[in-house]
């Protein structure tokens, strides 16, 4: 039986209100849960002004009451957009979210690694190094105020933006150089159509050369749709060999939390048996 502690994604259950969130978590087994700030903001109509500590506080009491860790805290937003008003916006939102994080008692706060539009979505210029660079500096931005606060700023990588595959992930930890930097694997998002085919050898290079910088896995599993990587709840389509993922795991980070990712309220409990039989 795996150590592995796994959690759910809140957005990904029944909706209902957060605190019922909370509870269905508990009853499904769940130890450990993501929390998103869209979730915070469509569930109590607010924006970041009212990210209160009060908020945080009876937030904070609700996981304790279900025995619940909060693994994450997401702020899934671009920070290479290229618009200078609208970057401003973004990390004037990080910032307010980083310090709500440490209301909640989160340790870290994660994130993805954008594109250089203002819409996010792929193009080619995602893997060149002018969007890199950008990202980067305005990254670098968020990990010293997130320093500030106690906070661990979590990158993931994901093909199709700017931090894609295991050698950019290094260059971007050491670039930076702060313990307050580290890396949410999530394989399914390191896949494209082009090499998820070789899964095995991409994620052994990304162990070998990051992985002692990981602080939480995502979990899922895909499927190849019309040339496109499709996510689905863990143990859906068996696409994804967990083996040495979770080997790896067992004799290097004991007790590391995992987060169900694209499960439904149907399949969560099975997601969840997947993971730990493994």
């Amino acid at each position: 039986m795996s150590n592995l502690q796994v959690g759910i994604r809140l957005h990904d259950m029944e909706k209902t209100t957060l605190e019922n969130r909370f509870s269905l978590a508990k009853e499904q087994g769940f130890q450990c849960v993501h929390l998103a700030s869209k979730l915070v903001y469509s569930e109590y109509q607010i924006d970041r002004h009212g990210l209160t500590l009060g908020l945080a506080s009876h937030i904070r009491r609700e996981l304790q009451k279900n025995d619940l860790d909060l693994a994450m805290y997401g702020c899934y937003l671009n920070l290479a957009n290229p618009d200078p008003e609208q970057l401003h916006e973004i990390i004037e939102e990080y910032k307010a979210n980083i310090r709500f994080a440490s209301y909640l008692g989160a340790s870290i706060v994660g994130t993805e690694t954008g594109a250089p539009n203002t819409t996010y979505t792929f193009c080619p210029q995602c893997h060149e190094e002018p969007a890199l660079l950008y990202f980067l500096k305005n990254l670098k931005t968020v990990v010293d105020y997130a320093t500030s606060y106690g906070i661990t700023i979590a990158i993931e990588p994901v093909w199709r933006h700017i931090i894609y595959n295991p050698i950019r992930t290094r260059f971007a930890l050491d670039f930076i150089d702060s313990p307050n930097l580290q890396i949410i694997f999530d394989p399914v998002n390191m896949l494209s159509s082009d090499n998820h085919k070789e899964q095995e050898a991409l994620f052994s290079e990304m162990l070998e050369r990051n992985g002692k910088d990981i602080v939480l896995l995502h979990a899922k599993d895909y499927q190849e749709e019309n040339g496109e990587i499709v996510a689905y709840a863990p143990g859906s389509t068996g696409n994804l060999d967990y083996t040495n993922i979770i080997k790896w795991q067992q004799n290097n980070k004991p007790f590391l939390q995992a987060t169900i990712e694209n499960s439904t309220p149907e399949n969560a409990i099975m997601a969840r048996n997947f993971l730990q039989s493994l």
